[in-house]
This record gives structure tokens, C-alpha cells and sequence, in this order.
């Protein structure tokens, strides 16, 4: 996984063990319960904070009591190891926030 520009295959992504995050065709989602409105603030200011230290943006919304997330990389139409490494970096945020990925419900 150590070209940014390469599109992941099924399995890379698999074995990528990320808790809580699913493919969903071309992208990886996931769902955070935060409980609070506030708290959903805080972890996309968080995930906002990180996006632009990457240079990699996410799709985010926040809503009461939930925030989604979805990455892909525009660039090459699939998920490549920005994906991976960004939704490690959100994992760490949600676990250092007490919030908690939901199933996925798609």
C-alpha cells in the first residue's frame, strides 16, 4: 500500500483491518454515534483539522446524534492507502471522543 495513487484492491482493503469502516463500491464509509450535537462538532473539526493536514478531504455529515463519513480518492475513481491511513487517523479521533462506529445500515 505504499502508492498513493493506486487504487486498493478488495482484498488491500480487507486486510487493512479498519474497525467500523465498510466499501461501499468505490468508497469507505462509516458511521460515528456521538450522542451529542457537540460532540459531532468537535469530531468534525477534528476530522476537518486532519483532512487539511493530509490534503485529503472526506465527505462529512453531521447530524444529530451521528456523523458519516465517506473517503475516496476523486483522483483514480477508487480507495488507495490515503483512504486507509485518513480513516486511522478518524478512528483515533472517534476513540479519543468516547464515540463509537455504528453497524452500517446501507
Amino acid at each position: 500500500m505504499s502508492d498513493p495513487k493506486q487504487k486498493l484492491t478488495p482484498s488491500e482493503i480487507s486486510d487493512a483491518g479498519l474497525t467500523g469502516w465498510h466499501q461501499v463500491e468505490e468508497t469507505l464509509t462509516a458511521r460515528f454515534a456521538t450522542k451529542r450535537f457537540t460532540t459531532g462538532l468537535d469530531f468534525v473539526n477534528r476530522i476537518g483539522a486532519s483532512a487539511e493536514e493530509a490534503d485529503h478531504h472526506p465527505d462529512l455529515t453531521l447530524t444529530y446524534p451521528e456523523v458519516a463519513v465517506t473517503l475516496s480518492s476523486h483522483d483514480v475513481g477508487g480507495i488507495t492507502s490515503r483512504d486507509i491511513d485518513l480513516a486511522r487517523i478518524i478512528s483515533e479521533h472517534a476513540a479519543k471522543l468516547g464515540v463509537t462506529a455504528t453497524p452500517d445500515h446501507d
